[in-house]
């Protein structure tokens, strides 16, 4: 691939992405959710949506792939420490939500049409 054929080919996966996030924090409000952030960065790393649902803090990774084996495989231990780091900057940057229950979620996308949500999708490490 050219350079800017690749160039392209990035640009198109970060809209993309930014669709499904959109599309992803459209979901979790209309199941509830109340969208504190998207694509909040930090120097950890960064979280898709951080959400609140009552008692709650919910940090949710947003993946789209070709099929949904696929989407659910691309969340990787590294990933998932990813966002472990950044859900700690988030609490210590929001000290009112300390005392919050602490939630990993998932929402993954495959063409047409199929999403998942898997609520309290891992744990996090100590």
């Amino acid at each position: 691939m050219t350079g800017e054929i690749m160039k392209t080919e990035k640009i198109k996966a970060y809209e993309r992405g930014h669709r499904l996030e959109r599309l992803a924090a459209l979901y979790l409000q209309i199941k509830g959710y109340k969208i504190l952030n998207v694509r909040y960065k930090t120097p950890g790393g960064e979280i898709d949506i951080v959400a609140r649902r009552k008692n709650a803090l919910v940090f949710v990774e947003v993946k789209g792939r070709a099929d949904m084996r696929s989407a659910l495989e691309s969340i990787t231990a590294r990933n998932r420490l990813r966002v472990e780091s950044a859900a700690r900057f988030f609490i210590a940057a929001h000290p009112q939500f300390a005392g919050f229950d602490m939630r990993f979620d998932v929402v993954v996308f495959a063409p047409p049409f199929s999403f998942r949500h898997l609520d309290n999708a891992w744990r996090a490490r100590s």
